[in-house]
C-alpha cells in the first residue's frame, strides 16, 4: 500500500518506448470501452430503464411553461434549485434542439460515456497510467442505480470523479480552492450524493498525508467543498424524510452488497461480484492498493451499511453507494499486469455491456410494439396504467414506468409519474385521490390471479392500459380492449367522456 505515486514502470520490468507502448495502448483501451459503454443506447430506440419514462414525462411538464392546456390543467410544477438537477439542466437547451424524446436519450448516453472517462480521469492524475484497476472500474458503470434510471445520480458521480482527478492534479495550485468552491456547486446541483461522494474522495485523499491518527488537517483541507450546505440548511429542496425501510434492515442491507452488480442475470452477475471482489483482495493483501482512494472505499462501504434508505426524498440511498465502493475500490488497485491481464479485465466489461446490449434491443422491440396503444389514445385522456411485477424477480423491469408514455406522447392524466409534493417538483393538481406512482404497480406471485376489476385507479380513468406477462382473470366491468399485444392491452373504460377544451372542464 502507498499514499505517493510511484515511478511510471514500478514493479513491470519494462522502461523506455515498451512501457510507453503499452501505458499508451492502456489508454486508447479505456477510451473505446468509454465509447462501447453507450452501445446499449445506440441499439434502443428509447433508453429501457426502468424509471426512464416518468423522468421523461417530468422533462415535459418543466419545458412546457403553461402552453399545453391539458398538462396545465392536470400538472403542478414547481421549480426548486436543488441537489438532484443534472438532467434537467441539461434538458433545457437540448429539448428544443433534438426535441424531448431524443435529447433524453442523448443525455442517458452521455452518463455512461462520460464515466468511463472520469474513471480514466482519476487513474491517470493519480499515476500517469490507465490500470488494470481502471479497466476493471468500468464494470462499475451500467450500476444497479443507472439501470433504474438514476440519471441524476450516475450522472453526479462522473462529475465527482472529474472534479477528484482536477483536486490531485491541482495539488500544488494556489487556485485550487478558488475552483473547488463553484465546483461542489456544480456537481450538487447534479445530485447531492455525488457531492457526498466527490467530499469522501478528497478526504480520503487528504487522510493519507496525515502525520498521525490526530491530525486534524484532513478534516479542514476540504473545506471547498462545504458551501452547499448552506442552501441545504436553507431548506432549498431539502426533504426531511429518512427511512430504513419497512422490513428486515439486516437483510435488506446484505441484499444491497450482494446485489451491488445486479443487472439481467443473477448467476454472471454475482460471479462478476465474486471476480471483482477476489481481485480487490489480493490487491489488498499483496500490498498493490493505493489508499489514496482506498481509504475513500472503506469509507463508502460503511456509509452504505449505515446510511438510511430513503434520504433527501430519494429512495435507495444506501444502494447507490455500494457499486461506487466497488468503483473506487477498483481504482485503488495499483497492480503492474500483462497486456493480456488488461483484456481479461475488459472482458468483464464488454461481456457484461454485451448481456445488457441485447436486453435492451429486445425489450426496444417489445416497446416499440406497445406504444402503439397511444394512437387510440385522444390529447388529455386520462389513463390507468396498471403494470404486473413479480414479487420476486433479478432483473430490472423496463415497464414499470411505461404508462408515463401517455403524458409524453398524449399530454395525459396518468399514474405511474413521480408526482408526490415536497418530494418532487412534479404535482398531481387532482388531490381527491391518488394518481401518481407506485399505483400503478400490481405485484404478485406465481400463484396469484389478478383481477383488474379491483384496481383502484381505473375508477378515475378513461382508458386502462394494462402491462405484464400474466393475462389477467377479469377487466373492469364494460371495458373493451380497443388495442393488444402478446404482453399488453389498452381498453376504453365504460365512463370514459368525450373530450372536450380543458379549459371548459370535462
Amino acid at each position: 500500500m502507498h499514499g505517493t505515486a510511484q515511478p511510471e514502470a514500478s514493479g513491470t520490468g519494462e522502461t523506455g518506448e515498451a512501457y510507453r507502448k503499452k501505458r499508451d495502448g492502456a489508454f486508447w483501451l479505456g477510451l473505446f470501452l468509454s465509447i462501447l459503454a453507450s452501445l446499449p443506447v445506440i441499439v434502443a430506440w428509447a433508453p429501457q430503464m426502468t424509471d426512464y419514462p416518468s423522468h421523461l414525462a417530468g422533462f415535459k411538464v418543466l419545458l412546457d411553461h403553461g402552453s399545453d392546456p391539458w398538462l396545465t390543467y392536470y400538472f403542478l410544477f414547481k421549480w426548486e434549485w436543488t441537489g438532484n438537477l443534472g438532467a434537467e439542466l441539461l434538458m433545457v437547451p437540448l429539448a428544443p434542439i433534438f426535441g424531448l424524446e431524443q435529447a433524453g436519450r442523448l443525455i442517458v448516453a452521455a452518463i455512461p460515456f462520460l464515466t468511463g472517462l472520469s474513471i480514466m480521469a482519476v487513474a491517470w492524475s493519480l499515476r500517469k497510467r490507465i490500470g488494470v484497476g481502471a479497466i476493471l472500474a468500468f464494470a462499475m458503470i451500467w450500476s444497479p442505480s443507472f439501470l433504474m434510471g438514476f440519471l441524476n445520480y450516475s450522472l453526479s458521480l462522473a462529475m465527482a470523479l472529474f472534479a477528484f482527478a482536477l483536486w490531485v492534479r491541482m495539488e500544488r495550485s494556489a487556485w485550487r480552492h478558488v475552483v473547488f468552491v463553484p465546483m461542489a456547486f456544480v456537481v450538487w446541483l447534479c445530485h447531492v450524493s455525488g457531492w457526498g461522494i466527490m467530499g469522501v474522495l478528497v478526504f480520503g485523499y487528504e487522510w493519507t498525508k496525515r502525520r498521525s491518527w490526530l491530525d486534524w488537517i484532513p478534516f479542514t483541507k476540504p473545506w471547498p467543498l462545504i458551501f452547499p450546505l448552506v442552501p441545504m440548511l436553507a431548506g432549498m429542496g431539502a426533504n426531511s424524510k429518512v427511512s430504513y425501510g419497512r422490513w428486515g434492515v439486516l437483510e435488506y442491507k446484505w441484499a444491497i452488497l450482494y446485489k451491488a452488480m445486479r443487472s439481467y442475470d443473477q448467476v454472471f452477475d454475482i460471479a462478476s461480484l465474486c471476480v471483482v471482489l477476489a481481485v480487490i483482495a489480493f490487491a489488498l493483501f499483496s500490498k498493490r492498493f493505493d489508499m489514496r482512494v482506498g481509504w475513500a472505499a472503506l469509507l463508502l462501504l460503511i456509509l452504505t451499511l449505515i446510511v438510511p434508505r430513503q434520504i433527501f426524498g430519494g429512495d435507495y440511498a444506501d444502494y447507490r453507494l455500494s457499486t461506487a465502493a466497488l468503483l473506487v475500490a477498483c481504482l485503488a488497485i495499483d497492480w503492474p499486469v500483462p497486456r493480456w491481464g488488461m483484456a481479461l479485465a475488459g472482458l468483464l466489461f464488454t461481456s457484461r455491456i454485451a448481456v445488457t446490449t441485447v436486453v435492451w434491443y429486445q425489450d426496444a422491440q417489445t416497446a416499440s410494439q406497445m406504444i402503439k396503444a397511444m394512437d387510440y389514445v385522444p390529447e388529455g385522456a386520462r389513463v390507468a396504467t396498471a403494470v404486473a411485477i413479480p414479487r420476486r424477480q433479478w432483473k430490472f423491469g423496463p415497464f414499470e414506468h411505461f404508462g408515463s408514455y401517455a403524458v409524453v406522447r398524449r399530454s395525459a392524466m396518468e399514474n405511474s409519474n413521480f408526482a408526490l409534493p415536497d418530494v418532487h417538483m412534479l404535482a398531481m393538481r387532482e388531490t381527491r385521490y391518488r394518481f401518481n406512482d407506485p399505483t400503478q404497480r400490481i405485484l404478485f406471485s406465481s400463484n396469484q390471479r389478478i383481477d383488474l376489476r379491483k384496481f383502484k385507479p381505473a375508477r378515475h380513468a378513461d382508458y386502462l392500459w394494462f402491462i405484464g406477462d400474466v393475462h389477467p382473470v377479469a377487466v373492469p366491468d364494460g371495458a373493451r380492449i380497443v388495442f393488444s399485444t402478446p404482453n399488453s392491452f389498452l381498453a376504453r373504460l365504460p365512463d370514459a367522456v368525450d373530450l372536450a377544451n380543458p379549459a371548459d372542464g370535462r
